[in-house]
């Protein structure tokens, strides 16, 4: 193949396409399956640290590797989407989504990219079968990442980029073809342990190794029912996932906004939304605002439920008219929620509403 007068080979081709695309990496690795990732997946499984994520038990098999999905697959393109924050993720606000819903979708965004280099990888090689991933399948985009040379897994069990830092959405085509691999990435988390510091809940039993039913993210995203008690405090004003275990990793200093996919940019009102109006929200209006979102998946219950715990954390007095409105809510966690946030709001004195407010950098605002 023939680039401004240079011959490249497939593989170097193919890169240089999914560049064009939108993709800062982009690596390939063998499709073989990897024993000591399907054992740690198991142990992972049986020590029932994945919650009440049953999908993932439920197609372990599977999941385990590449050839065990698809017998056939000879060669893994392993592909990473920068969305790198252009704003400090752990600065304080009244109330904190998590940079990767901050924007458009990324599962539409990724895919669409995804699916481009894969109708051009075919016009290449007529023949060619192949699948794209992109987090809606059995398949683990992380160690197939590092496989592939794109980064490795670090200490917070996300994959961390030399030059990307840890903000990478993952894809992954699997394919006939034999492409020539790359070399896998090697760890660099040396003795850092910021990331297992910075996690309010202590979700990290130990290095390289997160118990979900501990995790924010896992706890506002994809946890149904009440959030344990033991965690509404440490849940602080986040509302939509967790990002403070990813933004202290010291390799984000090599991030550039720039390499950030034009798509990807964060909406204006989820940087720093308002909680009184998210207290707000109907069905109708939950679908309309996300309308685009990765946050309209969890559906409205549940993300009013986020909010009123970051009421209750809030210690602003304003909110009680928003938070007394849904004790009376249809759906039972939403209305337990707000009774808890109600009794913490009017535990408070005036002088503690005050400070709260302070704290949160809510006085300055319009």
């Amino acid at each position: 193949m023939v680039n401004h007068g240079v011959t490249l080979s497939l593989e170097q081709a193919l890169k240089a396409r999914a560049r064009e695309l939108g993709f800062v990496a982009v690596g390939i690795g063998p499709a073989t399956d990897d024993p000591l990732r399907a054992e740690r997946l198991h142990a992972w499984l049986d020590a029932g640290m994945h919650g009440s994520m049953g999908w993932m038990a439920d197609r372990a098999e599977v999941r385990q590797g590449p050839q065990a999905m698809w017998p056939a697959a000879r060669s893994v393109i392993a592909l990473g989407m920068s969305y790198a924050p252009d704003v400090d993720p752990l600065a304080a606000g009244e109330a904190k989504i998590s940079v990767y819903a901050q924007g458009r979708d990324y599962h539409d965004v990724a895919k669409g990219a995804a699916k481009a280099l894969a109708r051009w990888l075919v016009e290449q090689r007529p023949g060619t079968e192949l699948k794209v991933f992109v987090d809606t399948a059995p398949v683990m985009e992380k160690p197939l990442g590092q496989a592939a040379g794109l980064g490795w897994q670090g200490k917070h069990t996300n994959l961390v980029s030399r030059e990307h830092g840890s903000w990478l959405f993952l894809a992954a085509i699997y394919t006939t073809l034999e492409l020539t691999a790359d070399a896998p990435e090697q760890d660099h988390c040396g003795s850092c342990t910021a990331c297992q510091g910075a996690c309010p809940t202590q979700a990290f039993p130990e290095p390289y190794r997160l118990d979900a039913r501990r995790c924010i993210s896992y706890l506002t995203i994809e946890h149904k029912g009440p959030i344990p008690e033991e965690f509404r405090e440490a849940m602080g004003q986040r509302i939509y996932g967790c990002d403070d275990c990813l933004a202290v990793c010291p390799w984000n200093k090599f991030a550039q906004v720039a390499a950030r996919h034009a798509r990807l940019a964060p909406r204006e009102d989820l940087i720093a939304p308002r909680l009184a109006e998210l207290l707000a929200l109907d069905d109708a209006a939950f679908r309309a605002m996300f309308s685009g979102s990765p946050i309209k998946r969890m559906g409205r219950n549940r993300f009013v439920r986020n909010c009123l715990i970051a009421a209750g954390n809030s210690g602003d007095k304003a909110l009680l008219p928003g938070v007394q409105q849904l004790t009376g809510d249809p759906d039972p966690v939403v209305a337990e929620a707000a009774g808890w946030a109600l009794a913490r709001l009017e535990s408070l004195s005036p002088s503690s509403s005050e400070e709260g407010q302070r704290d949160l950098g809510l006085r300055s605002r319009p």
